[in-house]
């Protein structure tokens, strides 16, 4: 199964990008003999509309057109929060499901359209807090490879 990253915005170079970097490296040697690939990142422009409400939907559109089949899990505050394995053992389960891809969505800088929200798979907080994007990313990036250590029983992961 495909694993990718579709973020509003691009990510400057520097330490922040350098470590997204560094955990995707890990995820795609790590998710290899577990049948999860790619661990890609696309970054898609942000809208240049002036309401808030027409940015997003702009956004979501370019989103929909930049996604693998596959489920959409969409990166949102008021979603739902999980733990590591129980993050891990979702990714198993929809890559044992033969699902083509997970497409992880990270919004611009007003959010993710509440349309395109609805209409994903699963709707991930990774607190109620509000963090810039480029930390998401990371810690995104970094989930993902705790998920593959998860799967194939590698101890990077304590509880």
């Amino acid at each position: 199964m495909r694993i990718a990253i579709a973020a509003v915005g691009r990510m400057k170079a520097g330490p922040e990008r350098e470590m997204v970097a560094r955990y995707l490296e890990r995820a795609v040697g790590s998710g290899k003999p577990l049948a999860l690939t790619g661990f890609e990142v696309s970054e898609l422009t942000e809208s240049r509309a002036s309401a808030a409400a027409t940015r997003k939907a702009e956004e979501a559109k370019n989103l929909h057109a930049a996604l693998p089949d596959g489920i959409v899990v969409a990166l949102d505050e008021r979603g739902k929060s999980i733990g590591s394995e129980a993050f891990a053992k979702q990714i198993g389960r929809w890559r044992d499901d033969g699902r083509p891809a997970a497409s992880f969505v990270i919004g611009g800088a007003d959010g993710l359209d509440p349309d395109f929200v609805r209409q994903a798979d699963l709707v991930l907080s990774f607190s109620p807090l509000t963090w810039p994007h480029q930390l998401v990313r990371i810690m995104l990036a970094e989930q993902l490879y705790r998920a593959t250590t998860i799967l194939s029983g590698h101890p990077y992961h304590r509880e």
